[in-house]
Order: C-alpha cells, then structure tokens, then sequence
C-alpha cells in the first residue's frame, strides 16, 4: 500500500474530487472485433500529432494516454498526486519541495537518476513555446545525490506535486534532447510502453517495454491510427477494424453496440473564444452582443443529442465543488444592437474558426453563425483540422474559435488552465486577453493553500474571466469512449490525460 508524505496532505486536498468518474470499461461479449496480431491493441485517435510526438505540444496528451512516458508523479482516479518516478516528496518550504527516486529506467536501458530529473525539467523549462503547465511558475531542479531531487519555485506554488503529473514534464532520457532544443519520446520515455515508430501524423507503433519499473503490461504493443474524421472512428470500431476507439461523436453513439458505448462525465467544456487583442472583439460592447446572441442550449439536444450540459460557467458538473462557490458576474459592457454592431463592424467580416477533430464542433459553429448574424454581425467560418489551424489561432489571426477544452487537463488544478488560457502572456491565450483584474484574480488564487479559500478564488477569477466577455462558454460535454467487447482495463478518465495502462488488454 502506498503512503502519502506528510508534507503532501494540503496539496492533495487541493484537487476537485471526481470519485466514481474514473474506472475501467469494456466489459461484455461479442463485437466481432478480434484484435491486433498476438494480442496488440488497436486504437484510433482523434487528434494527430502537431510535432511528431514532442512532450512540449499538445502531443504530450497523447504520450500520456498511451502510457509512454511519466513524471515524477501521476495523478490517481480522484485528481491527487500519486507516486510515478518519485517514490516520495516532502514539502520543505513554501517554495521547496525534495523527491525521492525509485529505481527506474528509460526504454533506452539507461537509469532514472536525479541528474537526468534535472536535465529533462531544464529542457523543459527552457523550451520554446512554454509549456503550458508552466505557464505562471518557474522551476529549478537541483540534484542532492543520485536518487535525490529539489525543486524550487520563485513564489510559493502549493500544487507542484500536482503539476509535476503532466506529460508536458514527463522525464526523458539525456539522448531525447537535441542542441536545437527539441526533444524526442521516441523510445526515451520510462512508460511501460515504447514509441518504436511514427509514421507522419497517421500511425504509430508502441511495443510493450519489458523493463518498466512497474512490471510488465498485459498487452505487448499498441498499433495507433490517427482518424480525424469522428465518424470514421465509429466505423472503424464498428467493422471491427480497431478495438478502442475515442471521441464517438454523440451522432453515431447510439449506433454503437450498448457494450461498446461508454459514456464518461467530462470536464471538458465548450465555448465560444473571442479575440480580444485585433479585430472587431477589442470593442467590448460587440463582445456583449455576442455574448447575448449565442445560446449554448440550443446545442445540447441538436448537435450533443443529449450528451451534454448547458453551461453554468467555465467550470461544469464534473468538477464538483464548482456551483457552490460560482460567483455572479458583474460589470460587464452594455451589448450593442444589432444595427450598432452593422455599424460598429462597418461591413467587417467576422471570422469564425472551428476544428474538425470533435464533429460537433463544426455544426456547432453553423448554429452559432446563424445565432450571430442575427445580431448584426457578418459571419464566415473557416472549419479545419486542429494542427492546421493551431499557429493562426495563438497569432490572432480568427475573431472567434468554436473552442472545446479540457479545463482540468494540464495539472489537475483549475489555476493552470486559467493562467495558461486567460492571464495576460498566458502561452495559450487564444482569447488574446489583457485584464489587470483577470491577472491579479488567477495570481491570487494561485497563491492560496488552503483548499475552500482557493477554490473560492478560482471561482471568483472565473468571474472576472466572464465579465470581460472574452469566452462565452455553450455546454460542458460528455465523452464518449468507444470500446469493444473483448478489450478490458481501459481507463475512462474524466480529465482525457489516461486511456491505456498495464492493465489493458484483449480477453
């Protein structure tokens, strides 16, 4: 039975309990499905790599899922940090905390020490764009001896435990880093499964490491095809041609087999992002039109066929402390009518961008057209795959994106998603905001330990948040997992970071 460090009881209280959403699926019998060669699981993926596989893009999401790669710490099924590559961790200050290593090694046959910790948190420190997960600390990593690290922040961080969970910070072996500051986990990770090969942004091959730290998996390998395309996932599933397929569009859902359709309460949440730093969003009265035009509701029926919530916030159902502390939005613009906002954009075209790796999204975004014009505004949409279209988004080159966003997913702690997507410098502030009260409100709640009173501070930077009109959230959604029969041990997650394990398998 694993213990937890003393010095780690505040921070594992910090974290949305989301008990009773996180189990294995796949139970039941008979999908016609017969699995990969001697065993090897088939999985389609939604989302294709951006840069083949590099831990420092929203590839580190799929290097998670697939279990290639760990950090120091992971997070358990209630989103607290558990032992991975650290055995343990005290807290010896407010900005000091040491790890203890266990003995590992990398799929390289070099071993986990406290020089390579420090070498890979460097790297990541250093790279290029920031990652998000450190997007409002910065570490430094000292090693005290071999099996021995402390890791320092500038002001203090009371979940660090929390955000050394991410992939983003998995730690690699010295080969998986290049001088020009990229960095590979192609076969440098210590998961108990090994990137062998990538083809472009189609397939992938991952066989089982035998010398993982935590004994071997059940399946020997992972054959990965990328399929953007919602409903060709289905299929896939269907025809027997993969065995986990994720993201089922809530369209062909209820076309699957009842055994092979397992719905998962997300905190994923979708809005609408409008660009506040160029174009027709820096007037704030034309983002209160907005605002008022779109109706999220209208979506959950229509387009999520019932698998979704209407929105409450930035925040939905899964994170379960959320409605007891929202907070009521004030001070927001006055909205302009429709005949000041033809006049007000004088003949402007609104550009509206959606990505086609969630199928609702696209059809959300006619809705959403339809919901705009009305108002005033003249709407084009510019539908695409995610990875074309991710550079122009942060270089605000789209007045508004059908965004959809796992608001937990970077640490487990809603401030990184609010200080990655909203503070000003955020490294993924799509909505290009600048707000001193946005700033001081996410630095606040950063800053506090004590779990009730951080929880009220991110509710009440989400009200900032709302009141500058720079998101508009529509519903918070639920996944859809695709998973054939004869497969056990898949992970449904709520925060979308785990899929497969050492305990996934074939029957």
């Amino acid at each position: 039975m694993r213990t937890t460090p003393r010095g780690l009881v505040l921070t594992l209280a910090l974290t949305p309990l989301l008990a009773g959403c996180f189990a294995s699926g796949g139970q039941g019998t008979g999908t016609g499905a017969e699995g990969g060669s001697a065993g090897r699981l088939r999985v389609a993926l939604a989302r294709p790599p951006v840069m083949a596989l590099s831990p420092y893009s929203d590839d580190a999401t799929l290097l998670g899922k697939l279990s290639a790669v760990e950090g120091l710490t992971a997070l358990d099924k209630n989103g607290a940090a558990a032992p991975a590559l650290a055995k343990s961790w005290k807290q010896n200050s407010p900005t000091t905390w040491t790890f203890e290593l266990r003995k590992a090694t990398f799929q390289d046959g070099t071993e986990v020490t406290a020089e390579s910790v420090v070498n890979a948190l460097d790297h990541a420190g250093a790279a290029t764009p920031k990652p998000r997960v450190l997007s409002d600390v910065t570490l430094t990593a000292k090693a005290d001896d071999a099996d021995t690290v402390t890791i320092s922040t500038k002001t203090a961080d009371p979940v660090l435990p929390l955000r050394l969970a991410s992939p983003v910070l998995a730690i690699l072996s010295a080969k998986a880093y290049a001088k020009d500051g990229t960095a590979s986990a192609i076969g440098t990770g210590t998961g108990p499964f090994e990137v062998t090969k990538l083809t472009g942004k189609s397939k992938a091959t991952l066989d089982r490491y035998d010398g993982y730290w935590g004994g071997k998996a059940k399946a020997p390998g992972i054959d990965v095809t990328w399929i953007a395309d919602g409903p060709a996932r289905a299929n896939a599933l269907r025809g027997g041609d993969v065995d986990i397929a994720e993201w089922i569009p809530t369209s062909q859902a209820k076309l699957l087999e009842a055994n092979t359709r397992h719905e998962v309460p997300s905190v994923r949440t979708d809005s609408l992002i409008l660009n506040t730093g160029n174009g027709i969003f820096t007037d704030p009265a034309l983002r209160a039109a907005a605002r008022e035009a779109v109706d999220g509701s209208a979506l959950v029926d229509s387009i999520f066929g019932g698998y979704a919530d209407p929105a409450q916030g930035l925040f939905g159902p899964a994170v379960s402390w959320a409605a007891g502390e929202r907070v009521d939005v004030t001070g927001r613009a006055k909205a302009a009518t429709p005949a000041q906002v033809r006049s007000r954009t004088k003949g402007k075209v609104l550009r509206l961008a959606a990505f086609t790796n969630r199928a609702e999204l696209p059809e959300a975004a006619s809705v959403l057209q339809q919901q705009l014009e009305k108002a005033g505004f003249t709407v084009k949409q510019d539908v695409r795959e995610y990875t074309q279209m991710e550079a122009d988004l942060l270089a605000g080159k789209y007045d508004a994106l059908v965004m959809s966003r796992v608001v937990l997913l970077d640490t487990g702690d809603a401030v990184a998603y609010l200080a990655s997507d909203y503070k000003s410098g955020g490294v993924y502030n799509i909505a290009r905001l600048k707000d001193s009260k946005v700033d001081q409100a996410v630095k606040s709640a950063a800053e506090e330990g004590d779990t009730a009173k951080r929880q009220q501070k991110i509710m009440a930077a989400e009200a900032q948040i709302l009141r500058t009109d720079a998101v508009v959230p529509l519903v918070h959604e639920k996944v859809v997992q695709g998973i054939a029969a004869n497969v056990e041990g898949v992970i449904l997650d709520p925060r979308e970071r785990s899929l497969i394990d050492v305990d996934t398998h074939l029957k």
